[in-house]
């Protein structure tokens, strides 16, 4: 398969994931391709396991759905150009919290780049992939869920008690004025909840899709919330929203907006 495939399937499973459900037709003209393509392209797709076929266009797999294997193949550019400037702003001998999002586990390659840092973390995965000389890992214990691979439950929440001062970097399923940013599942939304209390800043990583999702979950309200991270400018509402919180937007290109008395 040619750079050009593999790029127009990724542009593919990036509408999937945002829309949960999309047709032949409306694919072909996302991607700008012919229906024939788009459904060589869903068959193969399916074929991987990646998605499911249904009559007319392709789903979300259910049993797949919020897992880290499939939550990872969701906008990788933006997630990896919001790792970038989330790591940013971090500085060396901090002591950080991430959360076991695919967001957060962008930041993880630029983090590699400071020295003397603590992360604290309750995924596996990004335990591992921090394993270095400049990086004190203080990973979270309690109940493991493999499809994610970290930990929740009471004895995480237990280990995240002890713990205070830290700068917290968190994502969400899905963002919304009036609720917060919110989690697709109960666990998740407690320990970011108990993340966020225990620290001195909470930072959230969120992708432009986002923006246009809702989740179920609540994490916290906005006021505990100092700065936003994405890769491209939302929508004046959403900025006018967080101009009158006192949130920053952190954007690509140097593009940072300061509002707010709270970064005056």
């Amino acid at each position: 398969m040619n750079a050009s495939a593999q790029q127009r399937r990724q542009r593919i499973l990036d509408e999937v994931f945002a829309r949960r459900s999309v047709t032949v037709v409306a694919l072909a003209q996302a991607v700008e391709a012919s229906e024939a393509t788009i459904r060589r392209d869903l068959k193969a797709l399916a074929d991987e396991g990646q998605i499911d076929l249904v009559y007319g266009g392709a789903t979300i797999r259910r049993a797949s759905d919020f897992s880290f294997r499939s939550k990872q193949q969701r906008n990788i550019e933006a997630k990896q150009i919001i790792g970038r400037l989330a790591a940013d702003l971090v500085r060396d001998n901090d002591q950080v919290f991430l959360d076991s999002g695919t967001t957060c586990f962008e930041i993880v390659p630029f983090l590699k780049r400071k020295r003397a840092l603590s992360v604290i973390a309750n995924s596996a995965r990004l335990a591992l992939e921090l394993d270095g000389p400049n990086t004190n890992v203080i990973l979270i214990g309690g109940q493991y869920r493999p499809d994610r691979m970290d930990c929740v439950g009471p004895l995480a929440a237990s280990n995240l008690e002890q713990l205070r001062g830290y700068l917290c970097f968190i994502g969400a399923d899905g963002v919304s004025p009036d609720f917060g940013p919110a989690a697709s599942d109960l666990e998740s939304a407690h320990l970011n909840r108990l993340a966020v209390l225990n620290s001195r800043e909470t930072i959230l990583v969120a992708d432009a899709t986002k923006f246009a999702t809702a989740s179920l979950f609540k994490i916290v309200d906005w006021d505990r919330i100092s700065r936003v991270v994405t890769e491209t400018r939302p929508d004046e509402h959403w900025m006018t929203f967080f101009e009158t919180r006192g949130i920053s937007v952190v954007l690509p290109q140097l593009e940072t907006q300061e509002f707010g008395a709270r970064n005056a």
